[in-house]
């Protein structure tokens, strides 16, 4: 009678056991999928046999955008004399919310993907991208790719004309028709500035009026350096960050209770000679009464600038 009953219990504990390893089962089931499952779909989306190379986001005129996936085929063998065979896709996500899966064709220059009847041409070279609807640039124009640092950076920012996009903190407030003045009247260098927001500097010695980064564009040059957007003579050195070498240079002024650190990174573009410069704008904290502020914390503002620097994007 006693083994009965332990065969019983035996049973019903086994049973409790095969029911939760079904609810487990269950729940896992349906989860949502993971990002790597994402990534399949995508995939699918375009045909069997293609790899995802190359993922990009273009922003273009007007703030419209254009999100690219690009897809690389299986190689397919030509006949001597022929032109090679183009077996990749692009699928295009515009911020107007069509989706296309192009297929790329041939082309002297740049990478190009058309749809079936070439009414809608994606056209892709180095950092920008040429959008065609039955051959006309019309909804999307001047279409530049952001850089894939710094995407924590919300905010983006276009400038076709000088060739540059970049990324750049909510709130910061955006000067398009910034010039630095500081070499002279009749030796402003034309940039855009972004300043930090009135919130960063609350309670600190740091000012808020003109502390933030500059993108500043001194056209054809042949020596591009740091040292061309300071007024005065500054030593220059080398530094690598990321893949970019930078020309940089620095200068700490102060006047009246007022600190000015100014940091400038330089490079050069296609035919221009770009400086991103930092400027720091902080007071004396031992001019304000003891405990009334704090001293603004530098290196997370420095880590913030150095994000917008390496987001941007020049031809």
């Amino acid at each position: 009678m006693k083994t009965m009953k332990k065969s019983y219990k035996i049973i019903i504990i086994c049973a409790i056991v095969i029911i939760l390893i079904g609810v487990g089962i269950w729940i896992y089931s349906s989860q949502p999928k993971s990002t790597s499952d994402n990534k399949t779909t995508a995939n699918s989306d375009v045909g069997e046999g293609l790899v995802l190379i190359n993922h990009i986001n273009y922003l273009c005129k007007d703030d419209k955008t254009v999100e690219a996936y690009f897809y690389q085929g299986p190689e397919v063998s030509s006949l001597p004399g022929e032109p090679p065979v183009a077996t990749g896709k692009a699928k295009i996500i515009l911020s107007d919310g069509r989706n296309l899966v192009l297929n790329q064709s041939i082309a002297a220059d740049g990478v190009r993907y058309t749809n079936e009847d070439e009414s809608f041409i994606f056209w892709t070279k180095g950092p920008t991208a040429l959008v065609l609807e039955n051959n006309e640039q019309k909804n999307y124009q001047d279409c530049m790719a952001l850089s894939k640092e710094s995407q924590d950076l919300p905010n983006t920012y276009l400038d076709a004309q000088k060739g540059f996009s970049v990324r750049y903190p909510a709130d910061y407030s955006v000067d398009m028709n910034y010039k630095y003045q500081g070499l002279g009247q009749d030796k402003q260098i034309e940039g855009v500035k972004f300043t930090i927001p009135q919130g960063m500097a609350n309670g600190t010695n740091l000012s808020s009026s003109d502390t933030g980064v500059s993108i500043e564009i001194i056209p054809t040059v042949e020596n591009c350096n740091a040292g061309m957007f300071f007024g005065s003579d500054v030593k220059t050195q080398l530094k690598t960050d990321g893949d970019r070498e930078y020309s940089f240079a620095s200068l700490n002024e102060g006047a009246a209770g007022n600190f000015y650190e100014e940091q400038v990174w330089a490079f050069s573009g296609m035919n221009y000679c770009v400086g991103v410069r930092y400027l720091i704008h902080s007071t004396n904290i031992e001019n304000y009464p003891e405990g009334s502020v704090s001293q603004f914390d530098k290196n997370a503002l420095l880590e913030q600038f150095d994000k917008i620097r390496r987001s941007l994007v020049v031809l």
